[in-house]
């Protein structure tokens, strides 16, 4: 299985989690280093290590291979040095207990910070 770190709409309940959902094993809550950025309809994550102030919550999915190729179609992921919209990484959870994939945005220049760690609560908040 596959750990992917995910923040955005392939959370469970969101837009774009039916691209995962065939493949996925297991789902458990976690939470990255990282700042949310506004894109518009999903967010940008831009990873600050070890910077306790700053943090994202999500969700780990374990995925098969299947999924996690469906998900680099989904964020426009073409592998290592290709033209990507998303850029996939690999990163640890702030527990330090689980590690796996996750997609950053290339630049948050530009973009409106998203104050708080949940995309959930900040999109749910903003369709009031």
């Amino acid at each position: 299985m596959i750990s992917v770190f995910v923040y955005g709409t392939l959370l469970v309940g969101e837009s774009n989690h039916s691209v995962a959902a065939p493949y996925v094993q297991s789902v458990q809550p976690g939470a990255i280093f990282g700042r949310l950025f506004d894109v518009g309809p999903y967010p940008a994550l831009l990873l600050t290590e070890e910077n306790r102030d700053w943090h994202v919550v999500g969700e780990w999915l374990e995925v098969n291979e299947e999924g996690l190729q469906a998900m680099d179609v989904l964020e426009g992921y073409h592998g290592p040095g290709g033209s990507n919209e998303y850029d996939r990484v690999w990163i640890r959870d702030v527990s330090g207990l689980r590690e796996g994939w996750v997609y950053i945005y290339p630049t948050v220049e530009g973009l409106k910070v998203i104050n708080g760690s949940s995309w959930k609560e900040y999109n749910a908040e903003r369709n009031k």
